[in-house]
């Protein structure tokens, strides 16, 4: 099964290649720009569960944080922001691990927070970290890679394994693969696994986060194919299949109140892509009359 998915995005492969990195120019003065609100679920605990198969939520009310065990061990999928880590980590330790078990940490998209707490989780459970190629400039530096309307700055965090489009993350047998859907982020990655659940083997996707988040759509000097890449991206991900989707703002498919059978959204993504266009593209001609 798990052969035919990474079959499946082979045609991904070139589409996902990593464009020239186009030159930063000085960012604005940090007065001039607002820090951005976070809402209070963003830092609001919640308990951890198995949400189906081997992967475990242990984020907070706003923010997904997703374990994969195997028998070798676990895979983080995104930190949230640093102030959570004490809690995610008590999460994992709640369900019977121990943080030392975590070998591999894997990101969404290189934003404050999903990856503000990706140094101190590498730092406490020794962990390595793998992240799509767009976006380990903004991890490495610790501050997002676009012109936007706030400023934000999390902790920078080494990157041991840098991915392209299709590569696969492989522990104890499970293995995901990385799809670049920029946009959000240069490196913004949806990521695809399998999982034997109780109606069997289901496609799972984490996918990409598709809004524009404060971004300079027209005119973004840090980011200027961001318009072509986030249309890519709606292109790409409104043809991936999946059974059960697991964003990484978990009220997007009510990951922390859906029980059971409810999981199974396999419409959903196809939904999510095309709420995500019409706004985008609503907010693309605003710019561009703007800049007129």
């Amino acid at each position: 099964m798990i052969a035919k998915l990474v079959a499946a995005t082979a045609a991904f492969l070139l589409l996902g290649a990593a464009a020239p990195q186009a030159t930063r120019f000085p960012a604005p003065p940090r007065a001039a720009l607002p820090v951005p609100p976070v809402p209070a679920a963003w830092t609001m605990p919640h308990a951890p569960f198995r949400i189906t198969g081997n992967i475990y939520y242990v984020g907070t009310e706003g923010l997904s944080a997703y374990l994969i065990a195997t028998p070798k061990g676990l895979i983080l999928l995104d930190a949230t922001m640093e102030a959570n880590v004490p809690g995610i980590e008590a999460n994992i330790r709640s369900l019977g691990f121990k943080l030392s078990d975590v070998k591999i940490l894997l990101n969404s998209h290189a934003h404050f927070d999903h990856a503000g707490g990706l140094a101190m989780m590498k730092r406490d459970t020794g962990a390595t970290l793998a992240a799509m190629r767009g976006d380990v400039w903004a991890l490495e530096n610790g501050r997002h890679d676009s012109d936007q309307n706030y400023r934000a700055t999390f902790a920078p965090v080494k990157v041991d394994r840098v991915l392209k489009s299709g590569d696969t993350v492989s522990l104890g047998g499970v293995t995901l693969t990385a799809i670049a859907t920029p946009g959000h982020t240069k490196g913004c990655t949806t990521w695809l696994m399998t999982t034997r659940t109780e109606w069997g083997m289901k496609r799972v996707i984490f996918p990409g986060s598709l809004t524009v988040a404060g971004s300079k759509l027209v005119g973004n000097r840090q980011y200027p194919g961001i318009a072509a890449d986030f249309r890519r991206s709606f292109d790409r991900m409104a043809v991936l299949k999946a059974d059960i989707v697991l964003p990484a703002h978990p009220e997007l498919a009510g990951v922390t109140t859906r029980k059971g059978a409810e999981l199974l959204q396999p419409g959903l993504l196809a939904k999510l892509v095309v709420g995500a266009r019409g706004a985008f593209e609503q907010q693309w001609l605003k710019e561009s009359a703007i800049a007129r």
